[in-house]
């Protein structure tokens, strides 16, 4: 991800003069042969009191005699602790930061014969107490909306109803996966296939929510992601989870800090870090925007996590690098309601792999071009100060998933609202023309009947060149061929949403056991067959007979989605199910259950 060479070792001699202030400072440093990034970013207003200090791009080993002073707390000690995802390592202090003081750092980084002094300085944030309130019951459940099972009685998903579906659309080697957040009964993370019918369903803890459910790659293999937690002021408050093809945990990515992990995004990387938003709530003078000069400021966090110590990395803030009048939101007359004057909803990493990134600001409009080395602002599409002439059609309001594509085009999914400033959700593909320092519009997709979407909402581009788009807060999920025809359209029953709808292939086997339930009869059984999450059953298998040690196969059906009703010619007290492959492998057995 992190490239080498000449370029690099000049912007890092620029950066570590910048951060000394002493043209002297960088006469004593000799180019190195790494890039050096120091978090918290020289000049950050409001860093954590439980702040760390990170040094990535340098080998833990050349990094000495690190020097931590605030300016009402004094001396800091500390421990240095190694990063397993990058060269560098954080500085851990033994004791917080006091709130509003000004933190110097200072440290000997270099090999040996080419050392130089360097740091950063920033100051510590005043926060705001607000309690987050306890999570409302769910509703009752509304008969019909959800789906319900005699196997597995503790799963109640929503209903998925699919409209179109055309032998053009992704495919049957590629499932559909969204998180439910019903308003009316049971939330969770959910697989279904592309005809609507359920693969996998993770109930929510009760309280919390789970959003984002994708498909990413950790240690090199196949993995499904998805954030838990608690949701207020429009953003969350939880962790981020990570699971095998098995569905067992392979641990949980958390914000460091101090913070919580946001759930708009979660990034995984091929060297073993994870990207990822947090919020933060900090005391800002919003006077100029027409707000209290000691108001509360909800600001968006940047953070790169080394997955497996859960250090962290790299850390960029909105407040201090945009001005909080470049936002469309009305700043609130209650100096202590928390002002989400950012809303960060998106990161995409460069895909030249530079080390510098994509986001997505909802609330001012904009979706801004971040250099990983200094926290500096590259360029901006759209609000109120764009770096470019917009063409006709790209600019975009409320905005949400602003994505690098291979070819270095953006795919963004423009809501449009709320409140309402265009007529309709798109999702848009846009390139940026650097010579003439314009944006040009490459397509739009839009769904009819139209949807107006208030928050939330992707854009996907498939393998296949298919644009799979989910709605967002309108419960929908479309998917576009190449000349922007619908090939595939499904829903949950309103009022549910889905943060996202994203569409992956998916390979699995539960380390779970299949599940059965057998209804008996005076001369027969029927039995219930599931396996919550398993993509390779083509078959069950009845096996029946006086005890567990004494069973033969009684009856055979094949799979018909998640459960399978089998009419078993048997009275035995003994029932076992066995899954099976497409080679009539076996794939799973449950239990033994009595009749």
């Amino acid at each position: 991800m992190r490239s080498s060479g000449r370029v690099r070792v000049v912007r890092a001699c620029a950066l570590l003069a910048a951060l000394v202030g002493s043209s002297a400072a960088l006469a004593a440093f000799s180019p190195i042969a790494f890039a050096l990034t120091i978090s918290p970013l020289n000049g950050t207003p409001d860093a954590s009191p439980d702040t760390q200090i990170s040094f990535l791009g340098a080998p833990a080993g050349q990094i000495s005699n690190v020097s931590v002073v605030g300016s009402r707390s004094g001396a800091h000690s500390g421990s240095l602790r190694s990063y397993a995802s990058a060269p560098g390592a954080s500085f851990v202090p033994a004791r917080g930061f006091s709130e509003g003081e000004r933190v110097t750092v200072s440290a000997s980084v270099g090999p040996r014969g080419h050392v130089a002094r360097v740091g950063t300085s920033f100051t510590v944030a005043r926060l705001v107490s607000y309690p987050l309130p306890a999570a409302k019951p769910s509703p009752p459940v509304k008969a019909g909306a959800n789906q319900s099972f005699v196997s597995a009685p503790s799963l109640q998903p929503p209903t998925v109803t699919i409209t179109t579906n055309t032998p053009v659309a992704a495919g049957a080697g590629s499932d559909i996966f969204l998180t439910t957040d019903a308003n009316y009964g049971q939330d969770g993370a959910m697989i279904i296939d592309g005809s609507g019918r359920l693969i996998w369903f993770q109930p929510a803890a009760k309280g919390d929510a789970v959003e984002d459910l994708q498909v990413q790659s950790y240690a090199g293999k196949p993995v499904l992601t998805y954030w838990q937690g608690h949701i207020d002021l429009g953003v969350g408050f939880g962790s981020d989870q990570i699971l095998g093809t098995n569905y067992k945990s392979l641990g949980s990515v958390t914000a460091g800090n101090g913070y919580y992990a946001d759930l708009h995004e979660l990034k995984l990387t091929p060297q073993g870090s994870a990207y990822l938003t947090a919020y933060t709530l900090v005391r800002a003078d919003l006077s100029s925007v027409g707000g209290s000069k000691d108001g509360a400021l909800q600001d968006a966090v940047v953070q790169e996590v080394d997955v497996k110590t859960g250090l962290v990395m790299f850390e960029w803030h909105a407040y201090g690098h945009v001005a909080v009048s470049d936002s469309y939101a009305k700043s609130p007359s209650d100096p202590n309601r928390p002002w989400d004057f950012f809303h960060l909803n998106s990161i995409s990493l460069d895909p030249w792999g530079d080390g510098n990134f994509l986001i997505s600001s909802r609330n001012t409009w904009t979706i801004y071009e971040i250099d990983q080395q200094n926290g500096a602002i590259l360029w901006r599409i759209g609000g109120r100060r764009s770096s470019f002439k917009m063409d006709a059609g790209t600019g975009t309001a409320y905005q949400h998933d602003a994505r690098w594509q291979p070819d270095h085009t953006i795919t963004i999914f423009d809501n449009g609202a709320v409140p309402k400033a265009h007529s309709q959700s798109r999702a848009i593909h846009e390139r940026i023309d650097f010579k003439h320092r314009t944006v040009k519009l490459l397509g739009r997709d839009v769904r009819t009947p139209s949807l107006l979407s208030g928050s939330q909402g992707d854009n996907q581009v498939q393998p296949n060149g298919n644009v799979f788009v989910g709605w967002g807060e309108d419960p929908y999920f479309t998917e576009f061929n190449a000349a922007g025809q619908i090939v595939l359209d499904g829903h949950l029953p309103e009022p549910a949403q889905t943060y996202r709808a994203l569409r992956f292939p998916w390979s699995a086997t539960p380390a779970a056991p299949p599940a059965i339930a057998l209804k008996s009869e005076s001369s027969s059984t029927t039995v219930y067959a599931s396996w919550n999450g398993a993509t390779g059953v083509v078959a069950w298998r009845v096996l029946a007979g006086p005890t567990p040690a004494a069973l033969s196969a009684v009856a055979q059906a094949p799979s018909s989605g998640f459960e399978t009703a089998i009419s078993a010619p048997s009275t035995a007290a003994v029932f076992v199910l066995q899954a099976l492959g497409a080679s009539g492998e076996v794939l799973g057995n449950s239990h033994a259950i009595a009749r």
